[in-house]
């Protein structure tokens, strides 16, 4: 088969949807598929570039900025084509929310090719931030003609399909497929010093330093926990918010922002955590593939119970983590308190491994796609 993703970004950008992304794109180059991506630039990056990543085929076009986590690239629609001619796709993995999709309605090439969306998360239509709520009136006419033109709509979770307006209309022909990583492909060395020598317990948390990600609740938490410590992984726009906070609890001795991690150390500081923490705050977190990575790296995983959100799914409450209401810091404090229980920890931890194993592997997620696309082709006529 050839496979063309579209998409926002792709590696080296990290995030969840970029990383799943490029785990599916190799899971299938690995097993004879051509693969392609047409994702963007960084923002503020305005040339096109068209390179190798590995195996998979990258061609990443020039893009303005993201205003509003979206970015801006009046190239995309003709890179889309020029695409569509040299790689000759079978079919179109479209990854949304990311308004680039919208290119392939108006290309005839595209429109003759079956088309997967996969449903990372929904625009939220009562988002906080107005431009949010204003932009999304206009983008959701065009996200609804893709859906109708989707021969198939990937879900990440159960609770987020049923909780999702957008995808209401659409159930009959929606797929629930979570996401899955694979095996680290070394064993990792903890790296203790990532923390201050005398916690008594390593925290861990990593993403986007996004405002949904709820990191000032976190470290409201903190400061109510004595000898806890936080190390801290990730860049975006509340960096300088989350460091004032930090100075203005005095925690600068306790919580550690450590930017962007490579591969190798983010493993070794999961390898040396005690607990894993997600405190997100609404349906902005969709999945959490960062609760897998710590499932895998056999963490304990504190995390917020969000409606209509796939991290209650993911993480089953008592078993292999605790859940508490997101924005509480009394709670998630609380939480916090009872993972000095070492015996807690481990026997969280050891169900939290096995549970990754048993339902979200990288093989289990990657062979149910892969199946999808060789039913959709099928139907096509290929």
């Amino acid at each position: 088969m050839r496979i063309l993703h579209v998409g926002k970004y792709y590696a080296p950008e990290r995030g969840g949807i970029e990383r799943y992304t490029q785990a599916l794109a190799e899971w299938c180059a690995a097993r004879g598929d051509a693969v392609a991506a047409l994702v963007h630039q960084r923002p503020g990056t305005w040339r096109s570039r068209h390179e190798l990543v590995g195996t998979i085929d990258v061609r990443r076009v020039g893009c303005l900025a993201a205003p509003v986590y979206t970015p801006l690239s009046p190239m995309f629609p003709f890179e889309l084509a020029r695409a569509l001619h040299d790689f000759r796709p079978d079919l179109l993995h479209l990854h949304l929310p990311n308004p680039s999709c919208f290119a392939a309605l108006a290309s005839p090439a595209a429109r003759r090719l079956p088309w997967i969306v996969h449903w990372h998360a929904d625009v939220p239509p009562d988002s906080p931030d107005w431009r949010l709520r204003n932009a999304y009136r206009v983008y959701r006419p065009f996200e609804q003609t893709v859906l109708a033109r989707a021969a198939v709509i990937v879900a990440t979770s159960h609770p987020y399909l049923e909780a999702s307006a957008a995808l209401r209309p659409w159930r009959a022909k929606t797929i629930v497929v979570p996401l899955g990583i694979a095996p680290c492909p070394t064993h990792a060395v903890p790296r203790t010093g990532l923390w201050r020598a005398d916690s008594k317990l390593r925290l861990l948390a990593v993403g986007r330093l996004s405002r949904y990600k709820g990191l000032d609740v976190l470290i409201q938490a903190i400061a109510r926990v004595a000898d806890a410590a936080l190390l801290l992984v990730g860049r975006g726009e509340c960096e300088r918010e989350l460091r004032a906070r930090i100075a203005a609890q005095h925690l600068e001795s306790r919580v550690t922002m450590t930017g962007e991690l490579d591969d190798d150390a983010l493993e070794s500081a999961y390898a040396a955590a005690d607990a894993f923490v997600l405190p997100s705050l609404d349906r902005g977190e969709a999945f959490g593939l960062v609760l897998l990575e710590a499932m895998r790296a056999r963490l304990p995983v504190i995390a917020s119970a969000i409606p209509g959100s796939g991290v209650g799914e993911v993480v089953s409450d008592g078993e292999t983590g605790t859940l508490v209401p997101p924005g509480d810091a009394a709670a998630l404090a609380a939480a916090i308190e009872r993972f000095r229980d070492p015996a807690l920890r481990a026997r969280l931890a050891a169900a939290g491994f096995e549970r990754w194993q048993r339902m979200y592997t990288l093989d289990r997620s990657a062979h149910t796609i892969h199946t999808l696309y060789e039913d959709v082709l099928s139907r096509a006529g290929y």
